[in-house]
């Protein structure tokens, strides 16, 4: 008994830390894009509170906290209140299974448990999938439920972008599925040590992922639902998209959805196409008992470039018509990633080691 309870104990405070971290980084992030951008556009960005503006995200947070929270007279009830939920939960479930530091197992009180992994299961890059997918139903349901023709447009046109775009970062994976042997992150993550030109990105042979790399970062972008592909919420357009009618916490809700999925977006491409934990160089790298410290420290640098890069992407170029939107999924995008995997399949059958 003692043993199940250590267990559960360890598990529950892994998943704390990590759910800690992940919305102290969303909270970061609110700050540092309005700052990015500000500095991008010769702005100075938030500056009243705190200094310098640091404690703009507590500010904004208590204020959504005490917002009244007005539900419309004719949406529905319980499909208007489950909705955020819907989206919320599975862009948190996502960091279930994305190995944050190396693969070790440490014994404590008897129990053996992955300090930097809260699960390594053999189907790792389907979970994310299926549960990425699951998010856009309450991205509908709220659109559908607000009883508003702005709602409504924005929830059925992400759900025709989510399904578009979804098909091309599950091809664009395809590639390094192939190469590793995998559905594991943790495996996928350890067959790319060594250096950079390991790297699925780089790896000269069997073929270099980075035209999958591409195709998965824009889509992923289109998933997110970010500039420039960020019509289900074109202020220009349709005010707030799905979630016009929200407000308080309710809103809250889909703003950290969002953001943690930039976030595990993030967490994806470094782990499948950049290394994952692992230095460019050997010798970067901390040896023996310390290379955890050096590990997390070059998986946080890597996913924070891949958040500046949709910052960055947001300064620079404009939204698309929703007509460009899918013809570039459908008869860019998705041509070039199948074209990735057939080129893939025929040099890793070519160069089988």
């Amino acid at each position: 008994m003692n043993e199940v309870a250590i267990r559960l104990a360890l598990t529950l405070s892994q998943i704390g830390v990590v759910m800690g971290l992940v919305l102290l980084t969303v909270a970061v992030l609110t700050l540092l894009e309005r700052k990015v951008l500000s500095w991008m556009q010769d702005r100075m960005g938030p500056m009243e509170v705190g200094p310098y503006g640091i404690l703009q995200p507590v500010a904004d947070g208590l204020k959504l906290f005490f917002k009244e929270d007005i539900i419309p007279a004719g949406a529905n009830k319980i499909m208007f209140s489950m909705a955020p939920v819907l989206v919320l939960v599975p862009a948190l479930i996502g960091f279930a299974v994305i190995p944050f530091g190396p693969n070790w197992t440490v014994e404590f009180f008897g129990v053996e448990f992955k300090p930097f992994v809260i699960s390594d299961i053999n189907i790792g890059v389907l979970y994310i999938l299926a549960f990425a997918s699951i998010g856009a139903y309450g991205i509908i349901l709220g659109g559908w439920a607000s009883n508003s023709k702005y709602s409504l447009l924005g929830g059925l046109r992400s759900a025709a972008q989510l399904i578009s775009y979804e098909l091309n970062v599950g091809l664009s994976i395809v590639g390094v599925l192939l190469l590793a042997g995998s559905l594991s992150l943790v495996q996928i993550t350890e067959s790319q040590a060594g250096g950079f030109w390991h790297w699925y990105a780089f790896a000269p042979l069997p073929f270099p992922q980075i035209i999958a790399f591409v195709v998965f970062l824009i889509s992923s972008i289109a998933e997110t639902n970010r500039v420039p592909f960020d019509l289900p919420e074109a202020e220009s357009e349709l005010v707030a998209g799905f979630f016009t009618e929200y407000s308080g916490m309710r809103f809250a809700f889909f703003f950290l959805a969002e953001y943690a999925n930039m976030i595990l977006v993030s967490c994806m491409a470094t782990v499948l196409f950049f290394g994952g934990w692992h230095a460019p160089f050997s010798f970067l790298q901390a040896p023996g008992d310390y290379a955890w410290i050096t590990g997390i420290f070059w998986f946080a640098a890597k996913v924070y470039f891949f958040l500046f890069f949709f910052f960055w992407i947001r300064a620079t170029l404009p939204r698309l018509r929703y007509d460009q939107l899918m013809r570039f999924g459908w008869k860019v995008l998705l041509p070039i990633a199948l074209g990735n995997i057939v080129i893939t399949s025929i040099m890793a059958y070519i160069f089988p080691n």
